[in-house]
């Protein structure tokens, strides 16, 4: 995206409304619980709103501009289950294929019945995992930041996912130890999109970052998507912030002049380890408008989009109701009327969700409360970028749903 970027209004938006939202923004900039954030709304062909406001370093002064670079943690998730879609597209894996295919060692998984690491009680699987089952967090795997099982205390003291293993190491660290369910019976936010960027280098033969490069961020112009900063492009890395300790304002959580991400990463993670700019992902989002294709370059097929955003949890049901006990805040009232497809929540009943919207509207977020949204029905596609980690408890900030009622009750 150019440096700086003038909207086109095209009257399908109401300028107060659209006054409204950024005002709504900077209440959160004036409280101190977001340093700044970045805005952009994409319409029926036109960029019809871009709106940047605070800082993207409180602590250096340094202000929130067009070409900031965010962690987009699990945006990536998206990114990363297009990849494998496009390997699906080329007859080189299908939905319905065991894991244990490409990954042997995990041809003996078996479900969590009772105990503490290292000794668990254990019973079979119902069903092998299939690649579905990873791209829809119905695989029975989990996060270690849930604290709420003894399997997930198992990979915090594991250190699963922490960042100092390779992918082929974690990989082999998950084969010894137990699902939280068996797969294809629950829905459980977890490492699953890791495991589907290692079936993209297991597949294709190429590492992630590679495979990346060459078929989804070169054909689209995402010029400052990667897995990490280099130094070239250093000090457009925003700080990223969360909720103070003394609740009042926020903290440093990761400073953006000595960030791990300025430096290639061992662990590249499909589940959430790229950074980008608001103009880089909505140029992704631009390719998911447009049924898979941006300015003549295809990266998914229109047949596969549409299968990928559709409702994939077993029965149909939403993901309020298929949460397992592992993933409590994913059984709360808010995730009801949304079901998930491959890499995205899928939108099925507005009302059952109390949002506005279409049915079919597919989204994600990424732990630092960045957000995006694309809306077939309306041509709509939004992302908002901001760096705040909003993962619970007293920290946590509901902007994603409040940009959903300020965006749509903008829309003329």
């Amino acid at each position: 995206m150019a440096a700086t970027l003038i909207p086109t209004h095209t009257g399908s938006f109401s300028a107060q409304h659209l006054d409204y939202l950024d005002e709504h923004l900077r209440k959160y900039i004036t409280a101190g619980t977001l340093a700044g954030t970045l805005m952009a709304i994409y319409h029926r062909d036109k960029l019809v709103h871009w709106s940047t406001q605070g800082q993207r370093d409180r602590e250096r002064g340094k202000p929130m501009t067009d070409d900031t670079i965010f962690r987009i943690y699990s945006m990536t998730k998206p990114i990363a289950s297009t990849a494998l879609m496009q390997l699906y597209e080329r007859g080189l894996v299908q939905l319905d294929d065991p894991v244990a295919k490409y990954i042997p060692s995990w041809a003996n998984l078996r479900v969590y019945q009772s105990g503490s690491y290292p000794n668990f009680l254990t019973t079979a699987c119902e069903r092998p995992m299939t690649v579905r089952d990873l791209l829809t967090h119905q695989s029975g795997l989990t996060y270690g930041f849930m604290n709420h099982t003894n399997v997930d205390a198992a990979y915090r003291q594991l250190g699963i996912g922490g960042g100092g293993d390779s992918l082929q190491q974690m990989v082999e660290k998950l084969a010894g130890l137990p699902l939280e369910f068996s797969p294809g019976t629950g829905f459980n936010y977890s490492h699953s999109t890791d495991i589907v960027g290692y079936l993209v280098e297991v597949i294709s033969g190429q590492p992630l970052d590679d495979y990346l490069q060459e078929h989804i961020f070169g054909p689209l112009g995402m010029t400052d998507t990667a897995f990490w900063v280099p130094p070239a492009k250093a000090d457009r890395l925003a700080t990223n912030y969360t909720g103070a300790k003394s609740g009042v304002g926020i903290d440093v959580a990761d400073d953006a002049a000595t960030s791990p991400y300025l430096h290639d990463p061992v662990y590249r993670s499909g589940g959430g380890g790229l950074v980008s700019t608001a103009g880089d992902y909505l140029r992704f989002c631009q390719m998911l408008l447009g049924k898979g294709t941006l300015e003549g370059e295809r990266i998914i097929g229109r047949k596969t989009l549409e299968l990928m955003t559709k409702n994939h949890l077993t029965g149909g049901t939403s993901v309020a109701a298929a949460a397992t006990k592992a993933s409590p805040m994913w059984r709360e009232p808010s995730h009801q009327g949304t079901g998930f497809g491959l890499g995205f929540a899928v939108a099925l009943d507005t009302a059952d969700a109390q949002l506005p919207g279409s049915p079919g509207s597919f989204t994600w977020s990424g732990a630092a409360a960045t957000h995006f949204w694309i809306d077939p029905t309306e041509e709509l596609a939004v992302v908002f970028m901001t760096q705040y980690m909003s993962l619970g408890g007293n920290n946590r900030i509901n902007i994603g749903r409040e940009l959903r009622s300020l965006v749509y009750g903008a829309l003329n």
